[in-house]
C-alpha cells in the first residue's frame, strides 16, 4: 500500500516507497551545494535615518540583498523570541496529532482555506512523484479574527497563532516599506500595489527523517508566486536551499532570525531589478525539520506590471501588465513541468 501524505508524520519507522523516488536526473545531487556561502544577515536595528544623502545603511543593505540574492536573514526584527518558540511548538504538536485527526483536513482541493496536503511533481512516463513532506496551510490576518478557521486541537493553536499574526503583520509592513525605499520609491508604494485585500496565507512544512534522502525531495525547485514570504525555520536542522550562480546554496537556520524571500510579483514590479529565485527543500536521515512560512500575495484582481517610476529611456519595461488572476491561471496551465510563470509575461526582445 502506498504511503499517504498524512501518514508521513506518524511516529512510526518510515520506508521510501516507490511513489517518493524521483527519476535519476531529478534527484538532489548534494555535492552541488556551495559549502560555505550564505545569504546576507541584516540587522533591522541598523541605522535607518534619511539624512538626504541617499538611502540609509539599512535600506542599502536590503536593496543589495534583493538584487543579488532575493533571500536574506533578518535579526532584531522585533518579534519576541518566546512567541516564535511558542508558534513552532504548537505547529509541531499539530503534526504530532494522530494521523486520523489530521486526516480531517486532508484534501487535494486547493480552493479549501484550511488544508493538509502533499506536494508532488509530474514526470512523463512516471506520473506523480510525491515529495517527502506534509504541508498544513491556512489563512492569517494581523487585525481581523480568523481563528475560527483554525484547528481547536492543539488547544493553544488559535491563541498563539493570532498573536503571531499580529506581530508578522507589522513586520511585513516594515519590510515592504524598506524594499519600496530600496527601489527609490515612496515607502507605501509596494503595499498599495498589492491591493486593499491582499492574500495572507500560512504554510507549515514538516519533513520527517528520510531513510534515503538522495532519492527524494522535501519540496521541488520552485519560485514563490506572490510578493514576499517571512519564514521561520526550526534551529539546528538544515534543508532549505536556493539557486545562486547556477549552484545550490544552503540557507542554514540562524538563531532568532527569519528568512525573507522575494516572490515573483516583486521581481515584476521592480522591472527585474529585485530577484525572485528558485529554491527547494532537501531531506536528511536523522532529524525531522519544520518550517513556517507567512505569505503576502496580491488580491486576484490586482493589476501587476513594472512600476511606472522605474521606467525611462534607459529602462524599458521587461514585463507586460496583467491581473494576478491571469498569473495564477498561467501557473495552473504549466502543471507538470518546471514552471516558468513570470517568463510567460516577459516582453520578447
Amino acid at each position: 500500500m502506498e504511503m499517504t501524505p498524512y501518514q508521513l508524520a506518524n511516529n512510526t519507522p518510515l520506508t521510501l516507497s516507490p511513489n517518493f523516488i524521483l527519476p535519476e536526473d531529478k534527484r538532489p545531487n548534494l555535492l552541488e551545494v556551495l559549502p560555505s556561502a550564505t545569504i546576507p544577515i541584516i540587522d533591522l536595528n541598523d541605522h535607518d535615518t534619511d539624512d538626504g544623502q541617499g538611502p540609509s545603511p539599512l535600506v542599502s543593505k536590503i536593496s543589495q540583498a534583493c538584487e543579488e540574492y532575493g533571500f536574506f536573514h533578518i535579526i532584531n526584527h522585533g518579534v519576541p523570541k518566546e512567541l516564535c518558540q511558542k508558534v513552532m511548538a504548537v505547529v509541531t504538536e499539530f503534526f504530532q496529532l494522530p494521523p486520523e485527526v489530521r486526516a480531517q483536513y486532508l484534501t487535494e482541493d486547493h480552493t479549501q482555506q484550511v488544508k493538509v496536503f502533499n506536494y508532488y511533481q509530474k514526470y512523463e512516463g512516471i506520473g506523480k512523484v510525491a515529495m517527502w513532506s506534509e504541508t498544513f496551510s491556512h489563512p492569517w490576518h494581523p487585525t481581523e479574527d480568523f481563528t475560527n478557521l483554525l484547528p481547536a486541537n492543539p488547544p493553544q493553536y488559535r491563541e498563539v497563532f493570532s498573536e503571531y499574526a499580529r506581530e508578522i503583520g507589522a513586520l511585513m509592513d516594515r519590510l515592504l516599506s524598506l524594499i519600496s525605499r530600496g527601489l527609490g520609491l515612496d515607502k507605501e508604494c509596494l503595499k498599495k500595489r498589492m491591493g486593499e485585500r491582499p492574500g495572507l496565507n500560512c504554510q507549515a512544512n514538516y519533513y520527517p527523517p528520510c531513510p534515503k534522502p538522495e532519492l527524494t525531495m522535501g519540496l521541488p525547485d520552485h519560485n514563490d508566486l506572490g510578493s514576499i514570504a517571512v519564514l521561520l525555520q526550526v534551529e539546528g536542522v538544515t534543508g532549505l536551499q536556493m539557486i545562486k550562480d547556477g549552484k545550490w546554496l544552503s540557507i542554514n537556520p540562524v538563531p532568532n532570525a527569519f528568512v525573507v524571500n522575494l516572490a515573483d510579483q516583486i521581481q515584476v514590479l521592480s522591472n527585474g531589478k529585485f530577484k525572485s529565485v528558485g529554491h527547494r527543500a532537501v531531506t536528511n536521515k536523522l532529524l525531522p525539520r519544520l518550517s513556517l512560512g507567512m505569505f503576502y500575495t496580491p488580491s486576484r484582481d490586482t493589476m501587476i506590471g513594472p512600476i511606472e517610476d522605474l521606467i525611462d529611456e534607459e529602462h524599458s519595461p521587461k514585463y507586460r501588465n496583467y491581473s494576478f488572476k491571469d498569473y495564477m491561471d498561467e501557473f495552473y496551465r504549466q502543471e507538470g513541468k518546471r514552471r516558468r510563470v513570470k517568463e510567460a509575461f516577459e516582453f520578447q526582445l
